[in-house]
């Protein structure tokens, strides 16, 4: 495929932009001790809906750290067991939403190239994709 240089870029919104407008939200530092080895953000949706506990259920053992570990922990075992050379995978993962009751949602690991052409993983539901 050849480029086209008659083609003018007239907008981009790049990864920084959307972490800074709160789009996607940076959990590298929690990836990275869980075992990825690449910048990784989730989704709001995922981060706000999923990830964050609902009120009333921090008394029941449940914090923004642990669903975030258990997310990410998920993810990559998930991960290893994919098709070599995928950029994706869909995890189904089980979130207590209130005391007795869980939601199943699909999250999509997304592995893509980054602002500057690097690798960087993105995770979220199937309505953000």
């Amino acid at each position: 495929m050849t480029a086209d240089n008659d083609w003018n870029l007239i907008y981009s919104y790049t990864r920084a932009q959307a972490i800074a407008d709160g789009v996607l939200i940076d959990v590298t530092d929690a990836a990275r001790a869980v075992g990825f080895k690449v910048h990784t953000a989730v989704s709001e949706h995922l981060y706000h809906g999923y990830v964050e506990p609902p009120d009333g259920l921090t008394g029941e053992g449940q914090s923004t750290s642990g669903r975030l570990h258990d997310l990410l922990f998920l993810v990559l075992c998930s991960a290893k067991k994919s098709h070599p050379g995928a950029d994706r995978a869909t995890v189904r993962i089980a979130f207590l939403m209130e005391p007795g009751r869980t939601e199943t949602v699909d999250v999509i690991a997304h592995i893509g190239p980054g602002d500057q052409g690097e690798p960087v993983l993105t995770l979220m539901l199937p309505e953000d994709d």
